[in-house]
């Protein structure tokens, strides 16, 4: 399956679904402040992770829209943080005018180390996502604090040709990745999700943007994936504009009105 053949705009009945269950509980207290008359707003560039596609971002994409952001969700490969990396930096290349970089999960991974050197980017945005340091690899962080439930037991394998894929197991799937949507919604989530080559798991981050350019992070306290005291530390070592919600990981989808305030915040 490819995200290109699911249309973002046109999002699915499954991630609608899982956006009419969002709350605004926890939602950042500021609200954005309005931008100068005349001045451009940025794009919103949407960048998913692992386990996922950009169908996720359904219900955050609408907010920007409907604030008067363009918006675009690419997809993200997921064959390693190399490739990855050079696949967003040259979607990125066909933008003009300033951009906002929002990722989730891996995809913090990726924006981390594309945005490097690109005058466009005024901000970055963490969704639950890795903010790596140079020469980290998101298993570093992933487990630099304990409670992530994902591990090989949680993980089926899959041959790619000259890798491995890794996918969620559906027995877990659920209860690790996306504990506060409904089965109705994740089990459909569970049958297309994106695998990651497990490479990427393992490779080191390159400089990191996040040194340069000024962030915001949004920490899922109740994450079984990246376990918020890691989202916690990699938000300050960034220097991060952090809010935090009671999410599971997937704090787009059962928060979309808390994420899209923070990423207008960061945009103004």
């Amino acid at each position: 399956m490819t995200t290109s053949r699911r249309s973002l705009l046109a999002g699915s009945a499954a991630i609608a679904a899982a956006a009419a269950v969002g709350t605004t509980a926890g939602a950042p207290a500021a609200q954005a402040q309005p931008r100068p008359a005349g001045k451009q707003k940025p794009t919103v560039v949407l960048v998913h992770g692992a386990f996922a596609d950009a169908s996720g971002w359904y219900a955050v994409a609408n907010h920007l829209s409907h604030a008067g952001y363009p918006v675009i969700a690419p997809a993200n490969p997921l064959r390693g943080l190399t490739p990855d990396t050079a696949y967003l930096k040259s979607i990125l290349a066909t933008l003009g005018g300033p951009l906002v970089l929002a990722a989730h999960s891996y995809g913090g991974n990726v924006i981390t180390n594309a945005a490097t050197g690109n005058p466009n980017v005024q901000a970055l945005v963490y969704v639950a996502a890795f903010a790596t340091e140079q020469g980290e690899s998101l298993k570093d962080l992933q487990t630099k604090y304990p409670g992530s439930r994902v591990d090989e037991t949680a993980l089926d394998f899959r041959p790619n040709g000259e890798s491995v894929d890794a996918y969620i197991k559906k027995a877990v799937f659920h209860d690790v990745f996306a504990g506060d949507v409904p089965k109705a919604t994740t089990d459909p989530m569970w049958a297309g999700q994106r695998p990651i080559d497990v490479r990427a798991l393992g490779e080191p981050s390159g400089v990191p943007a996040w040194k340069t350019i000024p962030s915001w992070y949004l920490v899922a306290r109740d994450d079984n994936v990246f376990p918020a005291a890691g989202q916690r530390f990699a938000a300050q070592r960034a220097g991060a504009h952090t809010v935090e919600v009671s999410s599971s990981h997937v704090a787009m989808i059962s928060q979309p009105a808390a994420t899209a305030e923070l990423i207008k915040r960061a945009a103004c």
